[in-house]
């Protein structure tokens, strides 16, 4: 079933247009290289050190993806190119950086606290609360778009790169319209882990960009070792001017990874949010289609919500058995478990409850700060998105079985 095309502007309509027929009569190539983007990162930038090779099998089996399965429209392939060199630059700038600084490899990192689950379980706003928190740190989205040079606390919300992550982010909701009414974006907000480890193209990001299945395979095949230390290397580099005492981290990403998240942070703390996920398959499979309209031309309903079913059941099946085997080991203490509902009914009794938990100081004043975030920024505030299991060729007969053994583990109805 075809997704609607989005309302995007005449000239994108055109520009797809015209590739399109290009394509068609054999004008060109289109193809995406991995060889040619780091020789043109290379020659952008002037810099050549990649470091470790480890990232060179993900980007390339992610643009084999990109070439024959994502359908890109012409705005597609550049926009993909364009992130790409984007993702190999920041990669090149934070090695040449380290060599120049070498107290950023100095950098520690003490204590993380990771917020975990699928999208639409209220991760955002438990990652938006905690960053209320003075001594929490958070990657902001400008930061991690453009990492050059590391941010200073005096001219946090003054630095000039907020306006053109703003002018990017704007160009999305243009390309996707509504795309913010799903899920909310700015520059001065905190970011997803998923754009850090993009870098090392080991990232749930450019599936939730682009349709890559066989991507989204190898990425759940790894043992994801070489995306956390890329990881921290990132966040060392993020905190460099500007630390304070703990890092707030969120992405739904983390799931089939918390082995190797735990082994890069041996000191972290995880919070995993829950809801029964046939409640937000729909609105995951509207995302989806939602920013992949953007990039293509040629999206499938039907086909991509099934992928994103298959795709999420099996993070969360990776994240259940690695979390099994860490609390077999240790004990329970690492984790700290919050359901949906709890989230939007009692948000700050639950924030009381984790700081508690984990053994985090909590006041009043942080109490105060957290209700006028939660009365400032009210849910829909970017607009209602409706959608239903049916619009997706979803149900709960065919796919609610893949979600049966989640379900049953954390005491989620059916």
């Amino acid at each position: 079933m075809q997704y609607p095309s989005p309302d995007q502007p005449f000239a994108v309509k055109a520009i797809n247009r015209v590739g399109a027929f290009a394509r068609r009569v054999g004008m060109g190539s289109s193809r995406l290289d991995a060889e040619a983007l780091m020789n043109e990162a290379a020659k952008k930038t002037g810099l050549s050190d990649f470091g470790d090779e480890s990232f060179i099998s993900g980007l390339q089996i992610l643009i084999e993806s990109l070439n024959e399965e994502a359908r890109l429209s012409t705005i597609g392939r550049i926009g993909a190119k364009t992130m790409l060199l984007n993702r190999l630059g920041n990669r090149l700038r934070i090695i040449d950086y380290r060599k120049k600084r070498p107290e950023v490899a100095e950098q520690s990192i003490e204590r993380p606290l990771f917020v975990v689950g699928l999208p639409r379980t209220g991760t955002t706003v438990f990652h938006e609360l905690l960053a209320q928190d003075p001594n929490h740190r958070w990657p902001i989205t400008y930061e991690v778009e453009e990492p050059l040079p590391p941010v200073r606390a005096e001219s946090l919300l003054t630095d000039p790169r907020i306006a053109e992550v703003k002018k990017n982010l704007d160009q999305t909701e243009n390309l996707a319209p509504g795309f913010r009414a799903i899920h909310p974006t700015g520059a001065t907000m905190a970011q997803e882990c998923i754009a850090m480890t993009s870098s090392e193209f080991m990232s749930e990001l450019f599936g939730v960009m682009y349709y890559v299945p066989s991507y989204n395979d190898w990425l759940r095949e790894q043992d994801g070792s070489s995306a956390y230390r890329w990881h921290r290397m990132f966040l060392q580099h993020l905190q460099v001017d500007y630390r304070l005492p703990r890092w707030v981290l969120k992405s739904p990403g983390h799931l089939p990874f918390i082995r190797a998240l735990v082994d890069e942070y041996p000191t972290a703390a995880i919070v995993q949010t829950h809801r029964d996920p046939m409640q937000v398959m729909a609105s995951l499979a509207s995302f989806a289609c939602s920013l992949h309209s953007a990039f293509s031309d040629d999206v499938d309903a039907v086909e991509t919500a099934a992928q994103e079913a298959a795709h999420y059941a099996a993070m969360l099946e990776a994240g259940m058995e690695q979390r099994k085997r860490i609390e077999a080991a240790e004990g329970p203490g690492r984790f700290f478990d919050v359901r949906f509902e709890d989230i939007v009914t009692r948000p700050l009794e639950v924030m009381e409850e984790l700081y508690a938990h984990f053994g985090f100081e909590w006041s009043s004043d942080l109490r105060d700060r957290m209700q006028s975030y939660l009365k400032n920024h009210p849910r829909e505030k970017h607009g209602k998105h409706s959608y239903t299991l049916d619009e997706f060729g979803l149900s709960h007969e065919e796919h609610g079985p893949l979600f049966a053994a989640y379900r049953e583990r954390f005491g989620l109805d059916a």
